[in-house]
């Protein structure tokens, strides 16, 4: 099976079902657990946009003019506290009615410490899948990415907003956190401004990947430096791949890249 790779597009179920888009087909990832797969990358990357061969890929698959350009990798992507499209300022309003001037949640993820982040009401709960929580509540419902992104800046003093990857894939978890109760904790917190916002939802969702085995330890591999790699799969959680040598492969870190998947047994 040959083609590009993109972000595994993933179903939430117990335990989540994870497919592995390659150009036109897609690969349901979790039937080759327990079995010796080879990854094998052609050297050829395009751009998860317009197609275009690029040597470099930027933001996880874009070629360079693809980057300059479009909405989605706009710095309020990363900074949602940048975006301006409800002062009717983007790279693409028609983009943006879409993707930033719809409702979002931020939220308290919970792996191996209580994080905040923010989604798209309609992302929930594909967003806490791929950052590879075990545990996620809604904090608070707003109009916009802008006012999400303040609401979060306003949290990052007393939370983190990233993920330990490596915590996250060796199953280092915080079962003594109780997330209600942090919920509660943080929603005090806020400031008057966003008081308002603050969800009425208080149900917790818990999220089971399909891992055979968490590795002790990891070590990150990419196509760039291991063009050809040949292991057992144990597990998938987030984006990542996880082997039974403790190697583990991010997937949408390499969107674009031409590979072949081989099945070995």
């Amino acid at each position: 099976m040959t083609g590009n790779i993109l972000k595994m597009r993933t179903e939430f179920d117990n335990p989540i079902r994870y497919y592995l888009p390659l150009s036109e087909t897609e690969v349901y990832m979790n039937e080759l657990l327990g079995k010796t797969i080879k990854l094998e990358y052609s050297g050829t990357i395009n751009c998860v946009s317009c197609g275009r061969k690029t040597r470099s890929s930027f933001a996880q698959g874009y070629c360079f003019p693809c980057f300059q350009t479009l909405p989605e990798t706009d710095d309020c992507i990363l900074r949602p506290e940048m975006c301006k499209a409800h002062e009717g300022i983007s790279r693409d309003m028609e983009w943006a009615e879409k993707h930033c001037l719809q409702d979002h949640y931020v939220y308290l993820a919970l792996t191996s410490a209580v994080k905040v982040g923010i989604t798209r009401s309609t992302q929930i709960p594909t967003r806490w899948i791929d950052q590879g929580a075990w545990k996620a509540i809604k904090l608070a419902k707003v109009p916009n990415r802008n006012t999400a992104g303040n609401l979060e800046v306003s949290l990052k003093k007393h939370l983190t907003d990233k993920t330990n990857w490596r915590h996250m894939l060796v199953n280092k978890q915080a079962t003594e956190i109780n997330l209600l109760a942090e919920k509660e904790r943080i929603s005090e917190l806020l400031p008057k401004k966003f008081q308002e916002f603050i969800s009425s939802d208080n149900s917790i969702t818990e999220l089971l990947y399909p891992v055979n085995q968490y590795p002790e330890k990891v070590k990150s591999i990419g196509f760039d430096k291991v063009p050809s790699y040949t292991g057992v799969l144990i597990g998938i959680r987030g984006q990542y791949l996880l082997f039974e040598d403790n190697s583990v492969l991010n997937i949408r870190k390499h969107g674009g890249y031409k590979i072949e998947l081989s099945v070995l047994d």
